[in-house]
């Protein structure tokens, strides 16, 4: 069987229905997954539809079957390493599950543009959501829509709200702090993230926990971007003004720009100063020297979310694991305090 239609032609239901010989009620039938459809001929339908290249019209389907089997993602922080991880993934568990994302990136992040974009994701009729939006101004504005689809939003810090899944961010600050105190260092500043990010201030609470735990002087975090650029400006500023031993960045870009910093004054790491990033980013390990930092499974709060709405949407009572516990990863970066 050849499958062949004029040149620039675009392939329609009626055309794969003619070439694999069956009626466009079974093309219809084998692209809802009917259970009459026998084996043989749905083979024969799926072989036609992949050699015409044939892609369904969503927004006829969805007329006819109710059911457009479209995910929608808001997305406020699409640029950053590890949202960006998340997107991707459910991209990948929707599509293995014979769904389409439809992604609505937020460039501006205040209450009209997020009304805007969700309206514009309700009207491609998504059949679920997920919020990856980690500004606190964004939740804000949900709390007051009305959504009536299944959600999920991906957080970073312990809630007990149903439709959150958290990537437990506060633990990975606890971590990174702690192991630069049993390195023997007692001076250590936080660069934080900006304001207003909840990741941001999670992992600035695990900072200052564990300082209080272990009743050393928190000395007040600088508030940064997320930028390398930023954590270069910051470099610099401490090097002027403070006395430290280390430095734990609240992302692996602004540690970028700290290591830069530091070089240029003509400081080793980690013999003179300590740094630790967080998200363990593919370039991590290639940094001079190669970063401490946390990792953190993005691809794995991506799938969850995707098995959570289809779950949810098929009228199931689907439980949520565990929050996802990040892991130190030890490089070059670190090393025990001056004169310890």
């Amino acid at each position: 069987m050849s499958a062949k239609l004029p040149p620039g032609r675009i392939p329609s239901i009626r055309d794969v229905a003619r070439l694999a010989g069956v009626s466009y009620q079974t093309v219809s039938r084998v692209l809802n997954h009917h259970p009459s459809v026998r084996d043989d001929t749905k083979a024969r339908v799926l072989q036609v539809m992949e050699e015409t290249q044939y892609r369904p019209n969503q927004a006829a389907r969805a007329l006819a079957t109710k059911h457009s089997r479209t995910i929608g993602v808001l997305s406020a922080s699409n640029a950053q390493y590890g949202p960006a991880r998340s997107v991707a993934a459910i991209e990948d568990a929707a599509r293995e599950a014979g769904y389409y994302v439809n992604t609505a990136n937020l460039s501006v992040v205040d209450p009209e543009s997020i009304a805007g974009a969700i309206g514009h994701l309700m009207e491609q009729a998504i059949e679920g959501l997920v919020v990856i939006a980690p500004q606190v101004r964004v939740f804000d504005v949900l709390a007051k829509l009305s959504i009536d689809v299944p959600y999920v939003s991906l957080q970073s810090t312990a809630d007990t709200n149903p439709r959150t899944l958290s990537a437990d961010q506060i633990a990975g600050g606890l971590m990174a702090t702690r192991h630069l105190i049993e390195l023997g260092h007692r001076e250590i500043i936080h660069l934080a993230g900006p304001q207003d990010w909840i990741e941001a201030e999670a992992r600035m609470q695990g900072y200052l926990v564990e300082i209080d735990k272990s009743d050393l002087s928190a000395y007040p975090p600088l508030l940064g971007d997320w930028t390398a650029k930023c954590g270069y400006l910051a470099g610099r500023e401490l090097l002027r003004s403070r006395e430290f031993t280390a430095v734990f960045a609240a992302n692996d870009q602004m540690a970028l720009g700290l290591l830069h910093a530091f070089r240029d004054e003509g400081l080793d790491v980690p013999r003179d100063v300590s740094v630790v990033g967080f998200d363990d980013i593919p370039d991590a390990e290639h940094y001079l020297p190669p970063l401490t930092t946390v990792r953190q499974d993005h691809s794995a709060l991506g799938r969850r979310a995707v098995a959570l709405l289809l779950g949810e949407a098929a009228g199931g009572d689907v439980a949520r694991d565990a929050r996802i516990m990040p892991e130190l990863v030890v490089r070059s970066s670190t090393g025990p305090a001056r004169g310890r």
